[in-house]
């Protein structure tokens, strides 16, 4: 039996919450996923690096990262659902405004510190709660569907973007791509976005289905614990790279040859195969020890690094790589936001959770920008790739290493040992 009879109840009261939780997180990553056709032509039309371009993404994840433990302190007191309705509007908002950049750089300092702020209220943390708090036994699977909505967004966004920037110019289509998207994805967050920790109607109407989501590990013996620091770097250098590759693999493909279009569909690859890859990971995270299941998928990226650097004008090649980099996409916050659950427990979910968020979120800033400047620097993005291999081999280690999770009994005393 695939699921057990538990596991089946968890599905059968609470099934539409992961599905919405994960268009939510689709939200929380646009910008990330869509910037990869809009780097050209803007810095065609303003006469800038691509560094500089990409200077935006560094603005909002990290100003993101800084407060990832003070929006998760938030999420555990008030609850998910009101942080993540706000944050989504804010966020749709703040990508469209994207389109009125009149090219001097303050304004872009400004629109992006816009979409900065909007990002505090979408952060994994927010929709992983939510999640987390309604699913015990088959929580794998259930953080498989949610996360997959970043899969959803490097499947759409790449090729939406690429099609409406050809169609209105890339102005108009931040505008439209933004408006759209809120439009379908808000009433879904609103009618069926609630956690355990949400107050129905009434703010003082206690919480119920909370007494297992107190248990775990306190916040000072959480940040004591070497586990954190293992998963805080293995995400934190694993979403540099990846996230770095993944916002310019347009135009690392359109240096190779390719045309636009067909390099934004060859881009898309990467959002289909992160669908397997998170669905998969579910799967395995919920029978087979989270740790080994995590440093194997970190580890498979090196391969598509070698094909890009070996054989990248190559159309089978390229697809290659982006299915490996979609498989393994699908698996990173899934893999540390499980084992952050498994480790210490869902007391203080949102804060230590939120150290582990602040790490990717830090990724997500200088990977784009790092990207930019190899490509600036060396007229490629050879030396990008070859320090990708790298930090990939290192955050594998660091997830082989980690030793086994508590079991029930330590984290309802709240105890955790070093690991």
């Amino acid at each position: 039996m695939l699921l057990s009879a538990t596991a089946l109840a968890e599905w059968r009261k609470f099934w539409p919450l992961p599905f919405a939780a994960g268009l939510g997180y689709a939200t929380a990553v646009m910008y990330v996923y869509a910037m990869g056709p809009f780097i050209e032509p803007i810095s065609q039309e303003f006469g800038w690096s691509r560094a500089r371009v990409s200077s935006g993404i560094t603005i909002a994840a990290f100003f993101s990262a800084i407060f990832c433990i003070p929006i998760g302190m938030l999420v555990d007191r008030i609850g998910p659902r009101r942080v993540g309705l706000f944050g989504a509007l804010m966020m749709a908002a703040c990508v469209a405004l994207l389109g009125s950049a009149t090219g001097t750089e303050t304004n872009w300092v400004m629109l992006w510190g816009l979409l900065a702020v909007s990002t505090l209220f979408v952060q994994a943390t927010v929709w992983t709660s939510a999640v987390t708090s309604r699913f015990e036994h088959s929580r794998g699977l259930a953080l498989a569907i949610t996360l997959s909505g970043a899969s959803l967004s490097a499947t759409i966004f790449p090729v939406l973007a690429t099609w409406l920037i050809a169609q209105t110019g890339w102005r108009e289509a931040f505008t439209l791509m933004a408006g759209v998207w809120i439009a379908l994805v808000f009433p879904v967050l609103f009618i069926s976005f609630r956690g355990a920790n949400d107050r129905l109607g009434n703010p003082q109407t206690p919480v119920t289905h909370t007494v297992k989501a107190l248990s775990g590990v306190s916040l000072g013996q959480g940040l004591r614990s070497p586990a954190l620091y293992k998963l805080v770097m293995a995400g934190g250098f694993f979403s540099f790279t990846a996230i770095g590759i993944v916002v310019h693999f347009v135009p690392i493909l359109t240096d190779a040859g390719a045309e636009p279009l067909a390099a934004a569909g060859v881009a898309s690859l990467v959002g289909v195969f992160s669908v397997i890859g998170r669905l998969g990971t579910g799967f395995l995270l919920d029978r087979l020890p989270g740790h080994l299941v995590g440093g194997v998928a970190f580890i498979i990226p090196i391969i598509a690094c070698m094909l890009l650097l070996l054989d990248g004008s190559n159309p089978l090649s390229q697809a290659v790589a982006a299915a490996i980099f979609g498989l393994t996409l699908g698996s990173e916050v899934d893999v540390i936001a499980y084992l952050a659950a498994r480790y210490f427990g869902l007391r203080n979910f949102g804060a230590l959770y939120g150290a582990m968020v602040m790490a990717l979120s830090l990724g997500v800033a200088f990977g784009p920008l790092g990207a930019g400047v190899a490509y600036d620097l060396y007229g490629g993005y050879a030396s990008f790739l070859y320090l990708t291999m790298g930090l990939m081999a290192v955050s594998a280690v660091a997830l082989f290493s980690l030793g086994s999770t508590p079991d029930a009994a330590e984290l309802e005393a709240g105890s955790v040992v070093a690991r």
